[in-house]
């Protein structure tokens, strides 16, 4: 089986499978107790806005899908901090028009050949050794503005306006939360897709949620679990010859299920015992 990791495309898999593992269980877990799943929903589906810009001018992948993902962000942080009665339904707009906005880009754009498939569902056995870099960068500032910020972070998480009251900036804060998502989505798109992409931001974490009594043991075992699952869907499709993002989706959907067994299981244990 060790065989396989001699290829250098396999080792980039590994490699851009960690880090998108580590960077959505840290990202995950503040959308997982912030409740702001649709929300990174919206920026997920709207990012594909900029891979249309990106090949419409000619762009490098990673510049016009971030740029156009953290302006997507920051409309959402305005839309759902101005008005949260009708934010839901900002965000659906905002999510089906970033989706047509890329398409039509991509329909215009000359000597379009991009494989839809592989920005929709992902290609992480084709992750070049240069996003490699990227990853890791993006992955480092991801990692240091969670750990700069964390105690305002979980003041924000858990109660907004005492975060308030100790003097947090929670305005900015949440921007800068939004932002983090938009970066980590960029980073997740080359792994599992434009569609898929929430499901590893949201599974590790609501799963490690259960067995942590802390926001950063939630983070290290989301990112574990992350990393579990991305490995075991990696190695699945490579031996079955099937699609690598909804091969990795599948296995994390399974733990899921899961674990939702297992709680049920031993709730039911401590109800006989008491």
């Amino acid at each position: 089986m060790l065989e396989i990791f001699q290829f250098e495309f396999m080792q980039n898999a590994v490699f851009a499978g960690l880090l998108a593992s580590i960077t959505c269980g840290v990202i995950g877990t503040l959308v997982v107790v912030n409740r702001i799943v649709f929300i990174s929903g919206g920026i997920a589906h709207a990012a594909y806005g900029g891979i249309g810009i990106a090949f419409y001018f000619k762009l490098p992948y990673m510049v016009g899908t971030l740029g156009f993902s953290l302006l997507v962000s920051i409309i959402m942080a305005v839309v759902t901090l101005k008005d949260r009665h009708h934010s839901d339904t900002v965000i659906g707009v905002l999510w089906a028009m970033g989706m047509a906005f890329g398409i039509l880009l991509l329909d215009l754009s000359p000597g379009y050949n991009v494989d839809l498939m592989s920005y929709l569902f992902g290609s992480i056995l084709a992750v070049p050794r240069s996003d490699l870099w990227y990853m890791l960068g993006l992955s480092l500032v991801i990692i240091f503005l969670t750990a700069f910020f964390y105690n305002d972070f979980l003041a924000m998480s858990y109660d907004e306006e005492f975060a308030r009251i100790r003097g947090v900036h929670v305005t900015p804060l949440y921007f800068l939360l939004l932002a983090m998502i938009a970066v980590s989505v960029v980073m997740v798109i080359r792994v599992v897709g434009l569609i898929l992409v929430i499901a590893l931001l949201t599974i590790p974490p609501f799963i490690a949620e259960k067995y942590s009594n802390s926001i950063w043991k939630m983070m290290i075992f989301a990112s574990i679990l992350g990393s579990i699952f991305t490995i075991t869907g990696l190695l699945i499709s490579y031996w079955f010859d099937i699609t690598s993002g909804a091969s990795i989706i599948m296995v994390a959907g399974t733990g899921f299920f899961l674990s939702l067994i297992s709680g049920k299981i031993m709730d039911a244990a401590r109800r006989r015992e008491a």
